[in-house]
Order: C-alpha cells, then sequence, then structure tokens
C-alpha cells in the first residue's frame, strides 16, 4: 500500500478485511480450505444454520473470494483465491507472537513479584 493513497482507493481494502472480519466466514473459509463442498458438508462442519450460512456463501461468492459449481442438484463451493491462506497465515502468526510475548512478560512478572 502507498502512503499517498487516497481515502476512496482505501475503501476496497477495508472492504476486503470487513469480509473476513466475520467468524462465521473465516469458518467457512476454513471448512473449504481442502476441497469443494456442498451447502450440506459446509452447514454439517460449521455448525452454521441454513439461512446463515446462505449469506455468508452470497456474501463470500459475490466478492470473489469463493466459486460455485453446480453439479446435479447440488452446488458445490470452492476457494477462489487461494492467496486469501498467506493473508490468514500471516496474521494467525502475528498473534501467536504477540501471545508468545505477552506469556514471557507474565513470566518475568511471576518472577519479580516471587523475587
Amino acid at each position: 500500500m502507498q502512503n499517498t493513497a487516497s481515502s476512496s482507493a482505501l475503501i476496497p481494502v477495508a472492504e476486503y478485511f470487513k469480509l473476513l472480519s466475520e467468524v462465521s466466514r473465516l469458518q467457512i473459509l476454513n471448512c473449504l480450505r481442502s476441497r469443494a463442498m456442498n451447502v450440506t458438508e459446509i452447514s454439517e462442519a460449521t455448525g452454521l444454520g441454513q439461512a446463515n450460512l446462505s449469506k455468508h456463501l452470497k456474501i463470500l461468492t459475490q466478492a470473489g473470494i469463493l466459486s460455485r459449481q453446480p453439479v446435479g442438484v447440488s452446488v458445490y463451493y470452492e476457494i477462489n483465491d487461494p492467496l486469501i491462506f498467506e493473508l490468514c497465515e500471516l496474521v494467525c502468526d502475528r498473534l501467536s507472537d504477540r501471545i508468545q510475548q505477552q506469556a514471557e512478560e507474565i513470566q518475568q512478572l511471576k518472577i519479580l513479584h516471587s523475587s
């Protein structure tokens, strides 16, 4: 991202992150990580109800993150942009680093307190 980006140029970036700010959507993406699934399979894997799941699948599909493929009477959803997982891994790694740092700080406080 350039430092000179205007507010209007940042709107699509904010919208992309907004898509990923919903736990249910992250659950859906995680369960589709290894293979395409139909709505019933996704519902069973995530525990999401049909109406809620359909809403999130529509949002993710419209955003281009998922693609949908009719197969007989079912519709299968799959990840359309696998780079989404690299982004998620970066965030998870960063969070893990923070948790580790906090644990070390707590341990140091315990040592100081017990002295």
